[in-house]
């Protein structure tokens, strides 16, 4: 099978697509052919070991576990959705067939290869039917982090939010779910991204290339920090008293539930949230995809369809 690997850290130049053994499932796991998967801004991360503004023992820890020097993983791909074609012995959750959509942040990543095995216990379920493999692939990462940072903020109806990055792949999510709840939501991006953001349900969008959102003279029961860049100067202003603070890279730990697969999907086959899709890149071209999301001003997700198994 074809996969995009990485032996070592560096530009969107140190991916290629080679010919790896097609892995076989084990008696709990189901062996998925991919369809869609993504390039997220932790692709990108884990590529080219650029870290976020983190704490000097998180950088310890990325190294221990990503690859001091070089990646121990050489596959990336945090979420995939595809087709069920072979089952291991014991499995009894799913059947061949069956079109599902799965993170695969708990099992070495992966996602971006032509198959992958995942537990049937796992991080994956039956594919929302209103949508193609590409919208389906863009939901786990982040439609669950904003589902568990929300809930973490213990979001209630009624309430100000601010969600500062909501037009990014967790910002979109966080937007419509914060709508969802009944919140009142003011979302910071920039300028660009106006429109997207108002239509997915914000009351009132600052663009943060022109306005300072802390000198409108608002206060917010919850602040979501969806892309980890606020300072704590910028959110104590506008935070009430007692109120609560969430940042997407602080407080996203335990985010990969199937529980939290399972209430997406309801969700989306409801009509009440979507996943946003930027771009959609061939197999093929996941240097560009990678190129293109590394600027950090993609809209929602970049998706890659399974396809032409050739890149320049």
């Amino acid at each position: 099978m074809k996969a995009s690997v990485y032996t070592q850290y560096g530009p969107p130049e140190v991916l290629h697509l080679v010919d790896v053994p097609k892995p076989t499932p084990r008696d709990h796991e189901v062996l998925v052919k991919v369809h869609a998967t993504t390039v997220t801004i932790g692709d990108t991360i884990m590529r080219s070991f650029k870290l976020p503004n983190i704490s000097g023992w998180q950088k310890f820890m990325a190294r221990l576990i990503l690859g001091w020097n070089k990646p121990r993983r050489h596959i990336l791909g945090m979420e995939l959705a595809g087709e069920i074609e072979a089952l291991g012995r014991k499995v009894t959750r799913f059947k061949p067939g069956d079109a599902v959509f799965a993170s695969t942040y708990d099992v070495n990543f992966g996602g971006h290869a032509e198959y992958k095995c995942l537990p049937e216990r796992g991080v994956i379920a039956l594919k929302p039917v209103n949508l193609s493999y590409e919208e389906a692939a863009a939901i786990p990462g982040g439609g669950q982090t904003a589902w568990h940072c929300l809930k973490k903020g213990n979001l209630q109806s009624g309430q100000n939010i601010l969600i500062y990055g909501a037009s990014g792949a967790v910002g979109t999510f966080a937007v419509q779910l914060a709508r969802r709840f009944g919140a009142n939501v003011t979302a910071v991006c920039s300028g660009a991204n106006f429109e997207l953001v108002k239509s997915l349900g914000a009351r009132q969008v600052i663009d943060y290339t022109c306005q300072d959102f802390t000198q409108n003279g608002e206060t917010y029961d919850v602040i979501f920090d969806a892309v980890g860049k606020l300072s704590p100067m910028q959110w104590k202003k506008v935070l009430k008293p007692g109120a609560v603070h969430v940042n997407v890279h602080a407080d996203s730990n335990g985010g990969e539930k199937v529980e939290y697969m399972l209430i997406l999907k309801d969700l989306i086959e409801a009509g009440e949230i979507k996943p946003v899709i930027d771009r959609v890149y061939s197999f093929g071209q996941i240097i560009e995809a990678h190129r293109y999301v590394e600027q950090g001003h993609k809209k929602g997700n970049v998706a890659i369809t399974m396809g032409i198994p050739c890149q320049k």
